[in-house]
């Protein structure tokens, strides 16, 4: 960064200032001093400078307004920005709260204590509370609106300074005696912080200022020190958080006054004075420091004592408060940009993101790109290409090639000019100072420099991309430590970074590199020059000063340095001359000096040639000799072809997120200017003569434009060749061949991108096809098909079709679907018109579109495969046949499972394969266990017995997990019908053979069915409701039983003895010696019983319960009946000799009874009348 003063405004009367700030939203700047004084002032800009922007603009005082109600010296003044609030206070303890009105500053509120005075106030992030301290103790918190939160008498202490964190839930309070105590905004005492910096240090001491920025503009780095304390004695620490035990020490050697943030958080200005070693008085000097304690500038500031300080907001100026005077300081930060490529890449950070946000500005379309990068250090660029150095991501892993230098700190990303990473580097030496070439990237330490000679693959294969990145490093990545002497043999430079961290008595300062020399700037003033590529040590250099800034003009035989107080100087690095003792060197310091300077470019077509920026002057040197000088603050981008490209960073990064065309800036040099002066003056003979004398292609070119626009086209030939414009050159023979001086003057306003005119002359010669030539040059189809339309003759069809289309075109390619379908229908583009059919998910328009084309178009495949994406079966299915594709119909089936459609589609077609693939589909559902899925399939198939396999197998594995009953016999039903449409279909297969109707292929499937049934060992295959039977006369007879019909409760249980392979005889057995009991049959429960403990599965202590259960009962009762069964019927029921009714468990011993169709079981009749369905399989008749 560099600063230096630019304004001075006396105080009338002379009075001290004791106090100053600036408003960061407003622009109002405070001031206070002796004898009451207090003064609001406003800066602005005139807004008539419409061609000056930034810093350069001159500002005069808009508000100059004496606010009056304090008496003795004001000693605080600060800030509300969120509310327009103005707060001052004296040394007699007056508080006067100040409020904007009607463009005047008017009193608000008033408070005074009287008793003691206020030493500090404060207001908090967000503008709701402040906090106001006095000497003796006391601590009174209050709101926006003047009320009192809270109060606390600090017994005992002495208060000066007072700071809140940004979450506005700390209070630091700075003591008299130099401690600083943490408190919760409640007001309760936490901790005393430890003050590092004091260590080992005695004497009297004071807090000279806290500030703690609050991230309003983001933060430079994760985790950025962001609180300051100072001391008188010089001695400052800045914290990451208030409880921070490693904080950066500074040691600034100077009398602190006061110490203040800039706006983001990047620059912390220290104010104070230092005791001159030549002088009797001290020395105002303010110095400047980043968050990391790395000293960046000091400004000396004229004047007695210096009071205060207070930065602008927006970082750029700054206000210092001394004797009676306020001077106003520029400062031009150092940028984190580059131009590369007709862009500008530019970072800024944001609140609440940890990354630097950088922005990749194309200034010719206008059109961004940006990417976030953490722990950015530097932007570096050349030609095409931008290297951005950060440090690296400990979170993330390195690229695979880079595993040998796995643990690198630093990483060098190679960028093109839309942000895209193109090669990553990763190393270990911090990159301070980064340049680059068109071949090479160095970045240096202070003690060492890294050199990569990056490649980019511009036309290579994507393998041979590959070969260059695994044949890296040998011989393209070196490093040499600062005090190395290489030779330039290959053997030197390799990567061993053990070595590059030893120090160094004279560090590295500031690097500069040509396509042929590495120059290196070191601190004691020598610059060490090296050949490029082979970096061999060529030359040493002694300069007499400090170098900040080095670079080399385009022939690499001069150099110009920019030192530390921004004095500029050139040298030339191949004058041999004669030093004071006689010798012969290499090396001239010229005779140029020039102070102020923070920029400067030299041109890149001329080594003569630089510009440079002093405070806000730009000035243009040709062989040492300046012209008059530019007002502008731009940093320049580019000097070529006698035009200078400056951005106005200062405005832009004001809002970064929406660069602006005016922020960028061309001038022209004073050759170029007095050339096209003359032009217009004098004329273009006289002019070609003056470029003669002064040769430039840019000037050839300007003569070649001003004769091609008057037709001297022998003039502009020439001009043309000088310049060496083979295009010109063509243009200017292409001209000479025309007849008609109209056709010539409407093909240069064509040349100067005058189309319009070009147009309207075309059209005035009646030449409609070379106006619409012109467009179509231009892609301009929009006005291509206005004038075809608009001609008095037919247009040309295919013409208006290419037109429509490129319409169509335009509008796809910006995603606007509706209105390219439009245009696509009239120029018959049916393939972009699918597309957009497709993207606007107007299904119905793609399928009339696959309707209308005819049968094996091209088309239809790309259609059907829309379809397929979406899941529309039917109309996939429907392309793909009217396309003549049948087996991407039968994969589309199944592909969607509509096995259904599948297996029809395959019969039309007599295609084998349907049923290997349905099985194989089938088998990797199973693996997956999904079985449900798999029946599902098998029965959409018409695979029924497979269905009723897995179905068995599902009702069976719910059995043994005793499920609910109910849920098991759902089951089994559900196996049962799927059975039974089994049964269906191989008795239709079998009418269908018995007719004769069925050809050999086409009951290729019924005859694999049939083999499945008959070589199928289930045991369902012949009796399908066994287990719903048995689960229905389960549920059956627990029902009656708890309804009380025990009777009818122990016959259905009596049939359940035939069930013992589907449900456990325990339950059976348990459920018929209940049902006797109750029934009072202690035979059949005798016997019951019996069964029970001669079951083999029963644990010993289960058949020890039930043989003491049985013991108990037969105790009281006789295994006998004590009433009438009649047990013979039932017996012959479960032999199968009677039907058993489905409703009550009852033999059926009437002639008529009811049937159900689906599975055939029986009710009797006076039961059926209950019922409107089937009691076992719920099928309604």
């Amino acid at each position: 960064m560099f600063i230096y003063l630019c304004k001075k405004i006396a105080v009338a009367g002379n009075v001290r200032l004791r106090c100053i700030s600036w408003n960061k939203d407003q622009g109002f700047i405070a001031y206070g001093g002796e004898d009451g004084l207090l003064k609001v002032l406003k800066l602005e800009t005139p807004t008539d400078e419409a061609k000056l922007k930034g810093l350069a603009t001159p500002s005069n005082l808009s508000v100059n307004q004496t606010l009056e109600g304090h008496s003795g010296s004001v000693q605080v003044v600060t800030w509300n920005e969120h509310y327009q609030k103005l707060t001052t206070s004296d040394q007699n303890g007056l508080i006067i709260v100040w409020m904007l009105y009607r463009g005047v500053w008017c009193e608000e509120m008033i408070n005074n204590r009287n008793k003691s005075v206020v030493r500090s106030m404060s207001w908090n992030a967000d503008g709701q509370k402040i906090c106001i301290v006095y000497e003796d103790g006391a601590v009174i918190v209050g709101s926006v609106d003047g009320n009192r939160i809270w109060g606390k008498d600090l017994k005992g202490t002495h208060l000066s300074h007072v700071a809140w964190s940004s979450d506005s839930k700390v209070l630091l309070f700075g003591m008299a005696n130099g401690e600083i105590h943490i408190y919760d905004n409640e007001g309760n005492f936490i901790v005393k912080m430890k003050l590092s910096c004091l260590v080992n240090l005695t004497g009297a001491f004071s807090i000279a200022g806290i500030h703690w920025y609050h991230g309003t503009e983001g933060y430079i780095e994760p985790d950025c020190p962001c609180l300051a304390v100072c001391y008188d004695n010089g001695r400052c620490q800045i914290m990451r958080d208030e409880n921070d035990h490693n904080p950066v020490l500074i040691d600034t050697g100077m009398n602190v006054v006061c110490i203040q943030w800039n706006h983001c958080g990047s620059v912390l200005a220290v104010a104070g004075s230092l005791k001159a070693t030549s002088q009797d008085r001290d020395v105002n000097i303010v110095q400047f420091y980043t968050p990391f304690g790395e000293h960046l500038r000091t400004l000396k500031v004229p004047g007695k004592q210096i009071s205060a300080l207070s930065w602008e907001g927006s970082g750029l100026k700054i206000a210092l408060a001394v004797d009676s005077y306020i001077y106003i300081a520029n400062i031009r930060p150092d940028y984190k940009w580059g131009y590369c490529s007709s862009t500008v890449v530019y970072a800024y950070t944001r609140p609440g993101r940890p990354e630097y946000c950088v922005v990749f500005w194309d200034t010719k379309n206008n059109e961004k790109y940006v990417k976030y990068v953490k722990s950015l250090i530097s932007i570096t660029t050349y030609g095409d290409f931008c290297v951005l150095a950060t440090k690296a991501d400990e979170s993330q892993p390195q690229e695979e090639h880079e595993m040998e230098s796995f643990g690198a700190m630093y990483v060098l990303v190679l960028c093109n000019s839309i942000g895209t990473p193109l090669d990553p580097k990763y190393i270990d030496i911090e990159p301070v100072f980064a340049t680059m070439t068109k071949t090479h990237v160095i970045a240096a330490s202070k003690e060492a420099f890294y050199i990569w000679q990056y490649r980019v693959a511009k036309k290579l294969t994507a393998m041979e991309i590959n070969q260059v990145s695994r044949t890296r490093k040998e011989g393209r990545e070196r490093i040499y430590h600062i005090d190395d002497s290489p030779s330039g043999s290959s053997a030197d430079g390799h990567l061993d970074y053990s070595k590059m961290t030893e120090g160094t008595r004279d560090p590295i300062c500031a690097i500069t590199a040509s396509d042929k020399i590495l120059l290196i700037g070191r601190e004691s003033g020598t610059i060490q020059r090296y050949s490029l590529p082979s970096v061999g040590l060529v030359q040493k250099y002694t300069l007499n000063c400090r170098a900040y800034q080095l670079s080399l003009n385009c022939n690499s035989s001069r150099i110009a340095i920019i030192d530390l107080s921004g004095v500029l100087t050139l040298f030339d690095l191949d004058t041999r001359a004669v030093d004071s003792t006689g010798a012969q060197v290499i090396g001239e310091q010229l005779k140029l000096e020039r102070k102020d300077v923070w920029d400067m470019k030299w041109a890149k077509d001329n080594p003569d040639l630089f510009a440079v920026m002093e405070k806000t002057r730009m000035y243009v040197f040709r062989n040492l000799d300046p012209e008059e000088p530019i007002q502008t603050s731009g940093y320049i981008c580019n000097f070529e072809d006698l035009e200078i490209k400056s951005v106005l960073l200062d405005e832009m990064l004001k809002n970064p997120e929406h660069p602006n065309k005016d922020y960028i800036i061309n001038f022209e040099i004073r050759s170029l200017r007095d050339s096209r002066a003359l032009i217009e003056k004098v004329g273009i003979e006289e002019s070609s003569q003056f470029i003669e004398d002064n040769p430039h292609p840019r000037l050839w070119r300007l003569l070649a434009e001003a004769a091609l626009q008057k037709l001297d086209l022998q003039t502009a030939e020439k001009a043309f060749v000088c310049c060496k414009d083979y295009q010109g050159i063509k243009f200017v023979k292409r001209l000479g061949n025309l007849q008609s001086e109209s056709m010539k003057q409407a093909e240069v306003a064509a040349y100067f991108s005058r189309f319009e005119e070009a147009e309207r002359m075309y059209l005035d010669m009646d030449r409609r096809d070379l106006a619409i030539g012109l467009r179509i040059k231009l892609g301009d189809w929009f006005r291509v098909l206005q004038l075809l339309k608009t001609g008095s003759g037919d247009a040309d069809d295919a013409l208006l079709e290419q037109a429509h289309n490129a319409i169509g075109d335009y509008f796809a390619d910006r995603q606007k679907w509706f209105n390219a379908v439009q245009y696509y229908v009239q120029g018959r583009n049916q393939e972009r018109l699918a597309e957009c059919y497709y993207m606007l998910e107007d299904y119905q328009g793609l399928e009339n579109l696959a309707n209308s084309l005819p049968e094996n178009n091209k088309l239809l495949p790309d259609i059907a495969y829309m379809f397929v994406r979406v899941g529309m079966c039917d109309q996939a299915v429907s392309a793909f046949l009217k396309c003549n594709q049948p087996k991407d119909a039968v994969d589309t089936c199944v592909h969607l499972n509509q096995w259904n459609k599948a297996v029809e589609l395959a019969k039309n077609h007599n295609m084998k394969e349907i049923g290997s693939l349905l099985a194989r589909y089938a088998s990797h559902l199973l693996e997956k266990n999904k079985i449900l899925d798999a029946i599902e399939l098998y029965r959409k198939a018409n695979y029924f017995f497979e269905a009723a396999k897995l179905m068995f197998k599902i009702a069976d594995e719910e059995a043994k997990k005793r499920t609910k009953p109910l849920r098991v016999k759902k089951l089994y039903v559900l196996s049962a019908l799927l059975m039974e449409q089994h049964h269906e279909q191989m008795q239709n297969a079998q009418r269908g053979k018995l007719k004769g109707k069925s050809s050999e292929a086409g009951s290729t499937l019924a005859g694999l069915l049939e083999e499945d049934v008959l070589s199928s060992t289930n045991r369902f295959a012949d009796n399908a409701w066994r287990g719903a039977e048995a689960y229905h006369f389960f549920i059956l007879a627990q029902r009656q039983l708890y309804k009380g019909s025990v009777d009818a409760a122990l016959k259905t249980a009596l049939h359940l003895r035939d069930y013992e392979d589907i449900i456990p005889a325990v339950e059976i057995y348990s459920l018929l010696a209940l049902c006797a009991c109750a029934n009072r049959a202690f035979d059949i429960c005798s016997k019951a019983f019996v069964k029970l403990e001669s079951l083999e599965s029963l644990r010993l202590e289960q058949r020890q319960q039930y043989e003491d259960l049985a013991l108990e009962i037969f105790m009281r009762h006789c295994p006998k009946s004590n009433k009438k069964f009649d047990v013979d019927d039932v017996h012959e029921s479960v032999d199968g000799k009677l039907p058993v009714c489905v409703a009550t468990g009852d033999p059926i011993l009437e002639y008529q009874f009811w049937m159900c169709s689906v599975c055939k079981h029986c009710m009797k009749a006076k039961e059926a009348t209950k019922y409107n369905f089937c009691p076992l399989c719920h099928s309604r008749e």
